[in-house]
């Protein structure tokens, strides 16, 4: 089963606390801005992008990894992880969402 790294990894931010930590990775460390949308920024993290999301309904900051694979729902039955489409829409993305067994959201989808 072939499963890579992916191209973004999510950090999910109480509404609170959203904008520090959005001008904590801008302006304290330094990361060049690579994308704003309403809820989100995405930030240059060498190959990858680092979004740091704005979730209104959340009370903890949550770490979401993306990773590659070539059949999504054969990596999920060999990772025996629970499906967790509830998470996120997908729109036009082909994959899905799970979680390993510290409860770390994966999304695992096609390149």
């Amino acid at each position: 089963m072939d499963i890579r790294p992916g191209k973004n990894i999510a950090i999910k931010v109480p509404l609170y606390r959203w904008a520090e930590t959005v001008a904590y990775y801008r302006d304290k460390v330094g990361l060049k801005v690579a994308k704003e949308l309403r809820n989100s920024t995405g930030f240059v993290f060498g190959d990858m992008t680092l979004w740091v999301d704005r979730v209104e309904k959340q009370s903890q900051v949550d770490i979401w990894l993306e990773l590659f694979t070539d059949d999504p729902d054969r990596a999920l039955e060999h990772l025996e992880s629970p499906r967790r489409d509830e998470l996120e829409p997908l729109d036009e993305v082909n994959g899905l969402w799970t979680s390993d067994p510290a409860g770390v959201v994966l999304l695992l989808r096609n390149e």
